[in-house]
């Protein structure tokens, strides 16, 4: 038996926030979602970070500039929860000791418009 697919109406709305992170050391899309996770949860607590719907959907690693590696990531939350989300990214400041910083430079309803900011 198959399973059937919810109707547009009775799905959650999502949007993709699309991200800047300069760090010291390198990382990989797995480092992410735990640095991801641990922000989130540390300022908004973890009740509030489950109805986050947080997801990372895409990794780039960018360049090496300065000392800093650059990467540029497309994570998915729950639209009513933006605000939040955004917040608690610019709280990250350490990571396994070395300095780090995400910056939100977009915000879009799918995943291909959030990749012209890539």
């Amino acid at each position: 038996m198959k399973l059937k697919v919810l109707p547009p109406t009775l799905r959650k709305n999502n949007r993709y926030l699309t991200v800047d992170i300069k760090v010291k050391s390198k990382i990989t899309k797995d480092e992410l979602v735990t640095i991801i996770w641990d922000a989130c949860t540390r300022f908004q607590g973890e009740l509030n970070t489950a109805d986050f719907n947080l997801w990372v959907m895409r990794f780039f690693e960018i360049e090496k500039n300065d000392g800093y590696y650059r990467y540029k990531s497309i994570i998915r939350c729950q639209r009513d929860h933006v605000e939040q989300v955004r917040s608690s990214f610019a709280l990250v400041n350490k990571y396994n000791g070395d300095r780090i910083a995400i910056t939100t430079i977009g915000l879009s309803g799918t995943i291909k418009a959030s990749e012209k900011y890539i």
